[in-house]
């Protein structure tokens, strides 16, 4: 692995090995499928097919892929994407600027570099169908009142960062989802999956991305 955390993962792309926490931002059996499999199949689509217009709420924006991924996705649509994401540890834009993503999908390295270089705390229109705000707090800082369609849970690992994922934090998270909306994750830990329950959401256990066997996708009731 080099200096800076890089490696290729199974796929072709990129993850970055934290030193800090110890595990890395992506799976190593594939960074890009795993992005596609977890957060835009289980979550995303489901609501670009039933809303035209859709808010998504990224709780660890990181690498951003996900946010990439997510911004193609609605320019080749052509449908409307207001995007909000959380990031108390950024990457610096040389970091950003070292990851495959833009050769490996084929697409100017603007595109992905923008996630990356623009103000803080500013809405950001990057295209004409993708709206893009990046916010450098806490995850136990979030404050939203049923503001998102999806939620793209995206932290580290519990082993990790176990503070991340007690109800307290994900009560924040619950509380910022519109009714009918969709919080998905890679995480399939019962505890996790219970804490969603507890909070009023509708659970399911869905085939994971490869190398991982299952994945959690919950939903905020239209009644809730």
């Amino acid at each position: 692995m080099a200096e800076n955390g890089i490696f290729t993962t199974q796929d072709g792309s990129h993850s970055i090995q934290s030193d800090q926490y110890g595990v890395s931002y992506h799976s190593k059996y594939g960074a890009i499928q795993e992005s596609r499999h977890v957060f835009l199949s289980a979550g995303l689509f489901p609501k670009l097919v039933s809303q035209e217009q859709v808010r998504v709420l990224e709780i660890g924006l990181g690498t951003g892929l996900n946010a990439l991924l997510t911004r193609l996705e609605g320019e080749q649509r052509q449908q409307a994407i207001h995007y909000t994401a959380l990031e108390a540890y950024p990457l610096t834009l040389e970091q950003a600027s070292l990851l495959n993503y833009p050769q490996i999908l084929g697409i100017e390295h603007d595109l992905f570099l923008d996630l990356h270089a623009c103000e803080w705390a500013q809405p950001h229109l990057l295209s004409s169908s993708f709206q893009f705000t990046k916010l450098q707090q806490r995850f136990e800082e979030l404050d939203f009142n049923a503001a998102f369609d999806v939620v793209y849970f995206d932290a580290f690992a519990p082993t990790a960062q176990p503070e991340l994922w007690e109800p307290v934090v994900l009560e924040k998270v619950v509380r910022a989802m519109a009714p009918g909306s969709i919080f998905v994750t890679y995480c399939a830990k019962g505890a996790v999956k219970r804490a969603l329950k507890s909070l009023g959401l509708d659970v399911e256990a869905l085939q994971g991305p490869p190398g991982k066997r299952e994945m959690t996708r919950a939903r905020k009731p239209e009644s809730y």
